[in-house]
């Protein structure tokens, strides 16, 4: 196989498929291996193949812009190699390969020759049907794959295993797909997979780039997508990788204003310079081409867009114009989006964004970055705030349940209860409720409820459908012991359902983007803790939501509407059967009455702590 490079389009930052010529290419047992360093004043390969004599096999350097070549002899699959690098000052580094595909088990740090994939797919009608869910549910569960479920004997599952156990499960519980936290390799557990050292290797925790396409392969071909958390935004300062690669800056910024996120303690990538933007380019193409992958969730994106992110003002920099904006960034996500929006047109990119920079979700075209979805980080911290403020004093700050509605459609949101909101004492989902034992499980349900109605496609993170009490620790599997506690398994069983309601109700789903899809009928009774609202399909389905957020059981509440109504309960989070109260809820039906400016009321009773779901009978 020959293998190429437009070089101008990758010193331009405009290449997608640099990986199919830098990195290690191995063919009748010699291996071709190719590395950028501009800065390098020699480049040797070293590894098994030559019992690691650092000076065996120096490369030569083929463009003036700093690629090295050489070929190599009587390698073999999965030698592990590093390059040393002798830099403008005579030191000598040993970097692991940026192109590498795969690499040595942490602590080990080389890279490791590895043959083209002979994988077979199964997934092509997958691939041909998929579209962007903008009109479709999307209910997304996010998984550690080091900490989901262990082997027997408590270590790591491999990719094959978990694709066994984690799709049947994820597929019974109605999730329409899997987001994993970065499986990109990376040298330090704790980190989750965000500090990268490997942006084209699979981890070799879990196995080979071909066990992770049997775990893909799997979901799709059960009916389900695969999303990877991507980390484009910085990188770590382990000596081995991208850090000052070839003894200057290279990868990162060297302006001191730019080139470092402080209180994380990485590097960022210089977002300016072509053969980094070729670079990232290239591993996000690589993923979504060679690994089938249905979206990338683009990490941090909020520290790439400003550059006074987490610096003082007077220490940040500044663009051309005196802003604060990253046009570089700017510039880079509307070419990364765009590309994928033209070459993979099922593919969903989205924003893990925090500020109110505008049109992160809008068509470059129409000036915006080109994203398909942001995480709806407003909505995440409001409604966190208010599950955590005890029911007595919930009034006073009422308006954090409501106020996400001001902005609910200026962009495709994800609501996301993620990892981030479950570690590091925040307390998990459950146990964030500041209410008694019992109440927790009510409260849970309550907010789930309430969430699932709310506009914007769901994102949830492991265990909190078990619900795990403690908070997620990277080193220990879920406690699946607790689904053999009613309470807990009620509560799953309550998720499971109010998966699979989600995902068969168009008003839930199909007009998330608009005032056409949601109305207000309770939304300041801050006294009673009440929010009452309806969603609603394009073929006229009408979903009424009532969420009572108070520990007392409302009796004979009255909704005022416009005209006369009829409903029938469809769902409710206080049933005996999900571990609530077991108080029926009669079939609705409207009274000629006025309550406040209505003419009409609906009369109910309803349960503490419960969201209820009444269908509309026309």
């Amino acid at each position: 196989m020959e293998h190429t490079l437009d070089k101008y389009l990758f010193h331009e930052g405009k290449n997608f498929h640099a990986y199919e010529f830098l990195g290690s290419f191995l063919e009748e047992n010699q291996c071709t291996f190719r590395v950028w360093a501009p800065h390098a004043q020699q480049v040797f390969v070293s590894g098994d193949f030559c019992g690691w004599n650092p000076t065996a096999y120096e490369l030569t350097r083929i463009t003036n812009e700093g690629i090295f070549e050489g070929i190599v002899p009587n390698v073999q699959s999965y030698d592990a190699y590093k390059y040393i690098i002798k830099t403008s000052d005579g030191r000598m580094l040993w970097k692991s390969d940026p192109y590498a595909r795969h690499t040595q088990t942490r602590p080990e740090t080389a890279s490791k020759v590895y043959e083209n994939s002979n994988y077979t797919w199964n997934d092509a009608s997958w691939i041909k049907n998929r579209t962007i869910p903008y009109q479709q549910p999307l209910n997304i569960y996010e998984v550690h794959l080091g900490s989901w479920k262990h082997s027997e004997n408590g270590g790591f599952c491999s990719y094959r295993q978990i694709a066994d156990t984690l799709i049947p499960y994820v597929k019974q519980m109605h999730y329409t797909h899997i987001e994993l936290l970065p499986i990109t390799e990376y040298p330090y557990d704790p980190s989750w997979g965000y500090q990268v050292t490997g942006y084209f290797a699979v981890t070799s925790r879990y196995g080979t780039p071909d066990d992770f396409k049997y775990l893909i392969d799997k979901a799709h071909q059960n009916g389900i997508g695969v999303l990877l958390d991507w980390v484009p935004g910085h990188f770590t300062k382990d000596e081995f990788g991208l850090y000052e690669f070839d003894g200057q800056c290279c990868y990162e910024y060297s302006d001191e204003r730019k080139k470092e996120h402080k209180s994380w303690g990485t590097r960022v990538f210089d977002y300016g310079r072509g053969e980094v933007c070729s670079f990232l380019f290239s591993s996000a193409n690589y993923w979504i081409k060679e690994f089938h992958l249905d979206g990338l969730r683009v990490d941090a994106v909020s520290s790439m867009l400003f550059l006074n992110y987490d610096r003082p003002e007077h220490l940040a920099a500044k663009n051309i114009y005196g802003g604060n904006e990253n046009l570089e960034v700017l510039d880079f996500f509307k070419t990364l989006n765009q590309y994928v929006r033209e070459n993979y047109p099922g593919v969903m990119m989205v924003a893990e964004e925090a500020t109110a920079y505008p049109k992160i979700t809008a068509p470059v075209e129409d000036g915006g970055l080109g994203f398909h979805f942001k995480w709806n980080m407003g909505w995440m911290n409001d409604s966190l705030d208010y599950i955590e403020t005890n029911p007595v004093y919930r009034q006073g700050c009422h308006n954090k349940l409501t106020f996400s509605m001001c902005y609910a459609f200026v962009e495709n949101f994800i609501l996301p209860i993620s990892h981030d909101e479950v570690v590091h004492g925040k307390k998990s989902l459950l146990d964030k409720n500041p209410v008694s034992y019992e109440e927790k499980f009510s409260n849970f349900k309550t907010f789930l409820g309430y969430m699932f109605a709310h506009p914007g496609k769901k994102l949830t993170f492991m265990g909190t459908e078990i619900p795990q009490f403690i908070e997620w620790d990277e080193k220990r599997e879920l406690d699946w012991f607790l689904l053999d506690y009613p309470l807990h398994k009620k509560t799953h069983d309550y998720v499971r359902e109010l998966n699979i309601f989600y995902q068969q109700t168009p008003a839930f789903w199909q007009q998330d983007g608009g005032w056409d899809g949601f109305e207000w009928h309770v939304v300041d009774d801050a006294d009673h803790n009440i929010f009452a609202f309806s969603r609603k399909a394009k073929n006229g389905q009408e979903i009424l939501v009532i969420s009572n957020f108070s520990g007392v059981n409302w009796n004979q509440y009255w909704i005022g509407f416009n005209d006369e109504r009829r409903y029938r309960l469809v769902l409710n989070s206080d049933e005996d059967k999900f571990g609530g109260q077991g108080i029926q809820v009669a079939q609705l039906k409207t009274i000629e009455q006025q309550c406040g400016e209505f003419p009409y009321t609906l009369q109910i009773d309803i349960p503490a702590f419960s969201t209820m779901y009444f269908e509309r009978i026309k």
